[in-house]
């Protein structure tokens, strides 16, 4: 029997046995060993070959525009950006993932567009894993959808989970350090819902004997399993709504409606229209928000503050973050900053390393010589 047989046998058995207590772990241990074949099979796949998609990461972030064919991805990103996609009216308009620059606030955002998904994406079909792939890669997942049909956004998600993709979700809090002996031992701040027998069933099928696991959340069977394995990506999003032009006004509250079925709220989601390039400044502005980007305007001696090029960097970052982008010299010759600007109480404050820089902060790096 092959993989792919041993894999759709498990999902048979999951789906007929009655969930309770009594087969809770049994179910538990189904489930560690489906994530294990899927694995396996992704393994195989990748090594027998085939293209693939690669496109190597530019700019200060990457964002990839994720929908079924024909949504309006293609003229999306030649509205956004200076890529030319081939667009047509057809579907599988896109033949490539085909990247493009956006200028936002200083940043260079590099946008993907890729392959319009069909369903079965992530078991191949349509070449689906290489796009998949593709969008694992990504900081930020823009969900363009049709205003005519929103349920696009649960099949998308379907396809990106099935993938170890997890949309607007934080790794699961927890830890497994193997040991000795004296087998496993849970240990965990939340009052769980899984007793020890299945959570010891889980590891045990992935390879765990004697171990000591520490849970800090309320998680299910799947989130436990996400989160003893290394190969989830965890990615933010957002949605755009193309083709608002084409709405009839009585039936914008119909697509509110069903943007809330899909717990989409309506006042999160950018309503666009891409041909006629109308709502790109508001989406802009959530790419912007989400990316979690900072500019740093960087004070360089004998030339001024440079406002024209800012150093990018991620919200929360320091001076140490800074000036490791800036370059390992800095860091190595680093004396003290100068910064002004929100994230200290006078310009030109003295700062040291661990310093916790703010949006458009100006930061002048004093080094040894």
């Amino acid at each position: 029997m092959g993989l792919e047989e041993e894999i759709e046998e498990l999902r048979e058995e999951i789906a007929s046995t009655p969930y309770n207590k009594s087969t809770e772990g049994h179910i538990g241990r189904l489930k560690s060993k489906l994530a294990e074949k899927k694995e396996k099979l992704e393994q195989q796949s990748s090594a027998g070959g085939g293209e693939g998609y690669h496109v190597e990461k530019h700019g200060d972030a990457t964002v990839a525009l994720v929908g079924f064919p024909s949504v309006g991805k293609s003229t999306l990103l030649n509205a956004l950006t200076n890529a030319e996609s081939e667009t047509g009216s057809y579907e599988f308009t896109t033949l490539d993932v085909n990247p493009g620059m956006l200028p936002l606030n200083g940043a260079n955002i590099q946008m993907l567009d890729v392959p319009g998904l069909i369903e079965g994406a992530a078991s191949g079909r349509g070449g689906g894993q290489e796009v998949l792939s593709v969008v694992r890669a990504a900081d930020l997942v823009i969900f363009v959808l049709s205003a005519f049909e929103i349920d696009q956004y649960e099949r998308l998600n379907e396809e990106l989970y099935k993938n170890k993709i997890r949309v607007d979700q934080e790794p699961p809090r927890v830890s497994v350090s193997r040991k000795g002996k004296d087998g496993i031992r849970v240990t965990s701040s939340a009052d769980l819902e899984m007793d020890d027998h299945t959570i010891g069933e889980i590891l045990r099928q992935r390879g765990y004997v004697n171990a000591d696991v520490t849970i800090n959340e309320q998680l299910d069977m799947d989130r436990l399993i996400d989160g003893i394995m290394d190969n989830r990506e965890y990615i933010p999003s957002i949605t755009a709504v193309n083709k608002a032009d084409l709405l009839d006004p009585d039936y914008v509250e119909t697509v509110k409606e069903n943007l809330r079925e899909h717990d989409l709220d309506p006042e999160e989601v950018t309503f666009i229209s891409a041909e006629k390039e109308k709502g790109l400044d508001a989406l802009k502005e959530r790419i912007w928000e989400e990316l979690g980007l900072i500019r740093i305007y960087m004070d360089k001696p004998g030339r001024g503050i440079d406002y024209e090029e800012p150093l990018v960097i991620e919200r929360n970052s320091t001076v140490e973050d800074a000036a490791e982008k800036l370059g390992g010299e800095f860091r190595d010759r680093f004396r003290f900053a100068r910064v002004s600007g929100d994230s200290v109480k006078h310009d030109e404050q003295q700062v040291g390393l661990d310093h916790e820089l703010a949006d458009e902060d100006v930061l002048r790096m004093i080094t040894r010589k």
